[in-house]
């Protein structure tokens, strides 16, 4: 791993700096800056001089301002123009994305969202072994929309299983809309579900709690 913090020396201020950024594999934004010595050119030019030193520092970013950046780097190089509104809740952060033509980001059934959210949470937390930091991605309430479609089906099914007595598996889903469905049927003594599978296909599995006749 490359260190944080790195000292240079250069004829110019931004000669040293240059050399530092590129030792570091960073951008000016990504860094602050000290210098500690001003170049010289001493007596008549020549006796006494010396070149200007900096230290370059990265910047420290947080799993948030990384996920945003990465966005915005996509976002830009599909010319879309989106504002990340960002909301913290007890087990994720959450960004709603808003801006004009998003579908393209949603895709069928949320694919493409869910993709592009799996993609954020990788990026964010690729450097960090614990601790990590869950994000969820939306764009203008469609996850909200999408919870309520799947709390009806979730209620469907139910019925549907309680009177065949056949277990359902579902599409596969992520997580959060894996919770969806549990929570959806926790309190239904008719069925029970539970998830199986390996990501990024595990399903949800919902069978009639009294055995099939």
């Amino acid at each position: 791993m490359m260190d944080a913090s790195v000292e240079k020396t250069g004829k110019t201020i931004e000669e040293a700096r240059q050399a530092a950024l590129d030792e570091l594999g960073a951008s000016l934004e990504e860094v602050k800056v000290e210098i500690i010595a001003e170049p010289s050119k001493g007596f008549f030019g020549i006796i006494g001089g010396h070149e200007a030193k900096v230290r370059v520092t990265r910047i420290e970013k947080s799993p948030a301002d990384i996920a945003k950046d990465f966005m915005k780097k996509i976002f830009a190089s599909m010319d879309l123009d989106v504002k990340i509104e960002e909301e913290k809740t007890e087990d994720a952060v959450c960004f709603n994305l808003v801006g004009e033509n998003l579908g393209v980001l949603i895709g069928k059934h949320g694919q493409t969202l869910d993709a592009l959210q799996y993609l954020v949470n990788l990026a964010a937390n690729r450097s960090r072994t614990e601790d990590r930091v869950y994000f969820i991605l939306d764009i203008e309430k469609y996850r909200e929309r999408r919870e309520e479609t799947l709390c009806h089906l979730a209620a469907r099914l139910a019925d549907k299983v309680s009177r065949s007595g056949d277990k359902i598996v579902l599409e596969p889903m992520n997580r959060h809309e894996r919770k969806i469905i549990h929570v959806a049927l926790q309190n239904d003594k008719r069925v029970r579900t539970y998830s199986a599978g390996e990501e990024p296909f595990r399903k949800v599995v919902i069978e009639a709690n009294r055995p099939k006749r």
